[in-house]
């Protein structure tokens, strides 16, 4: 019996004409082999949404983001018709939708609004009749039916989120990179390929620097229980990562990748009074401006004060620093502050729950170093710490060969 797959292709696997009809062969080959229905979702082309933010504010400094959405997700639609139109040369029957038809519905958060639903039906309609569907990916429609877009790697979450509704038996990620690695391969010369990696790990690693896949669209694969495949568009053959739940790895080693980030700053708030009052004042006021707040530490605390730091896209840490400042006067604090030059470098491995030892390895091989550590924060599969921004590359290095490079047990997949 067939399978009903859905392929996505980004940005770069669709950058020109020749990648856009190489992407419509590899779909029109694999429904010749395998007889599977496929349902494509493309990005734009690369760069493009670049150029038309870029063309935005070269018109005005802060474009109104109803009107930015409008004009960004136009990009979209020029890959559909583009990529219907080459797998149609090719004798495949295709029709391109943009998120209107394929009845995307999001929130009203322009630039980064979050799926509600998908009302598949006009996608499914398609597939029955032989058609092959090209949806926009990065794009939705809320409400009032203003077209809204879903951030950056915004793509991939359509496409996971139309495997989910489709009840797909697949989804595969097309980029320009041969799968999943345990590091940077472009800064990592040891870097290997991840045949296998469970959900929750991909999901951890995603958040936390690797920009292979989008969050969002991991979270929708482990909701949904959707196995999502990862591989090249320019040489599919030549390997492929795929993510699935915990109890289909083959194996599970103590860490599976070591992940960096330079793209955070961290707010510091001095003095602020040591109750739960004022940090509730702090933090919904950040929610209430949409603000999200990754890792926290309290430090200097003498009983009635205390220093408050935690991190946020640097891209918002004007945003975050003027917010604060804002209420220094009401919260009684001494003072806020910013610091951007910070990286965030950290270890994930599913095998760590079952390992003791990890933590101590990684501060170990840190304090060799002299490597002053700001900030920790841990989870039951990785360890992040926070470092001066210009040692993130050489502790990436230095964590990788500590715990993937050298031989290390692993844990099998069931106990």
């Amino acid at each position: 019996m067939s399978k009903l797959v859905v392929k996505k292709f980004g940005g770069t696997s669709v950058g020109d004409v020749t990648r856009i009809r190489k992407a419509a062969l590899l779909v029109a080959s694999h429904i010749r082999k395998t007889g599977d229905r496929v349902a494509v979702v493309v990005s734009a082309m690369s760069g493009e949404t670049n150029r038309l933010i870029a063309l935005a504010k070269s018109c005005v400094p802060n474009p109104n983001p109803r009107e930015l959405d409008m004009m960004v997700s136009t990009g979209e639609q020029v890959t559909i018709a583009l990529m219907a139109m080459a797998l149609e040369d090719l004798g495949v029957k295709a029709k391109s939708f943009t998120a209107q038809q394929a009845r995307i519905s999001t929130d009203r958060n322009f630039t980064k609004a979050q799926i509600k639903e998908i009302d598949s039906s006009n996608i499914k309609r398609a597939i029955e009749e032989g058609i092959v569907p090209v949806v926009a990916g990065f794009q939705g429609i809320d409400e009032d039916g203003d077209i809204t877009t879903l951030g950056r790697g915004g793509s991939d979450i359509t496409a996971v989120a139309v495997a989910a509704a489709l009840k797909a038996d697949a989804c595969y990620i097309y980029t320009d990179v041969r799968g999943v690695f345990s590091t940077d391969p472009r800064v990592c010369p040891s870097a290997r390929l991840i045949a296998q990696v469970s959900h929750e790990e991909m999901l951890e690693m995603a958040s936390l620097g690797a920009k292979v896949l989008h969050p969002r669209s991991v979270y929708f694969a482990m909701a949904y229980n959707i196995p999502l495949a990862v591989l090249s568009t320019f040489d599919p053959e030549d390997g492929i990562t795929w993510i699935v739940r915990e109890e289909e790895l083959m194996e599970k080693p103590i860490v599976t990748g070591v992940t960096y980030r330079t793209d955070e700053a961290k707010i510091t708030i001095q003095k602020l009074p040591a109750d739960p009052a004022s940090l509730s004042q702090v933090f919904k006021a950040l929610a209430e401006a949409n603000i999200f707040i990754d890792m926290i530490t309290q430090t200097g605390f003498d009983g009635r004060k205390t220093d408050i730091s935690f991190t946020v896209l640097d891209e918002e840490s004007a945003r975050t620093l003027s917010i604060v400042n804002a209420l220094v006067p009401t919260l009684r604090a001494e003072g806020a502050s910013c610091d951007r030059n910070i990286a965030k470098v950290s270890v994930v491995g599913v095998g760590m729950k079952y390992h003791t030892g990890v933590a101590s390895r990684a501060f170990e091989a840190l304090a060799k170093e002299g490597i002053e550590i700001q900030m920790i924060s841990t989870s039951e599969i990785k360890i992040s710490v926070l470092v001066p921004r210009k040692c993130s590359l050489s502790r990436l290095l230095l964590l990788h060969e500590t715990f993937v490079t050298e031989a290390q047990p692993s844990v099998e997949a069931v106990a």
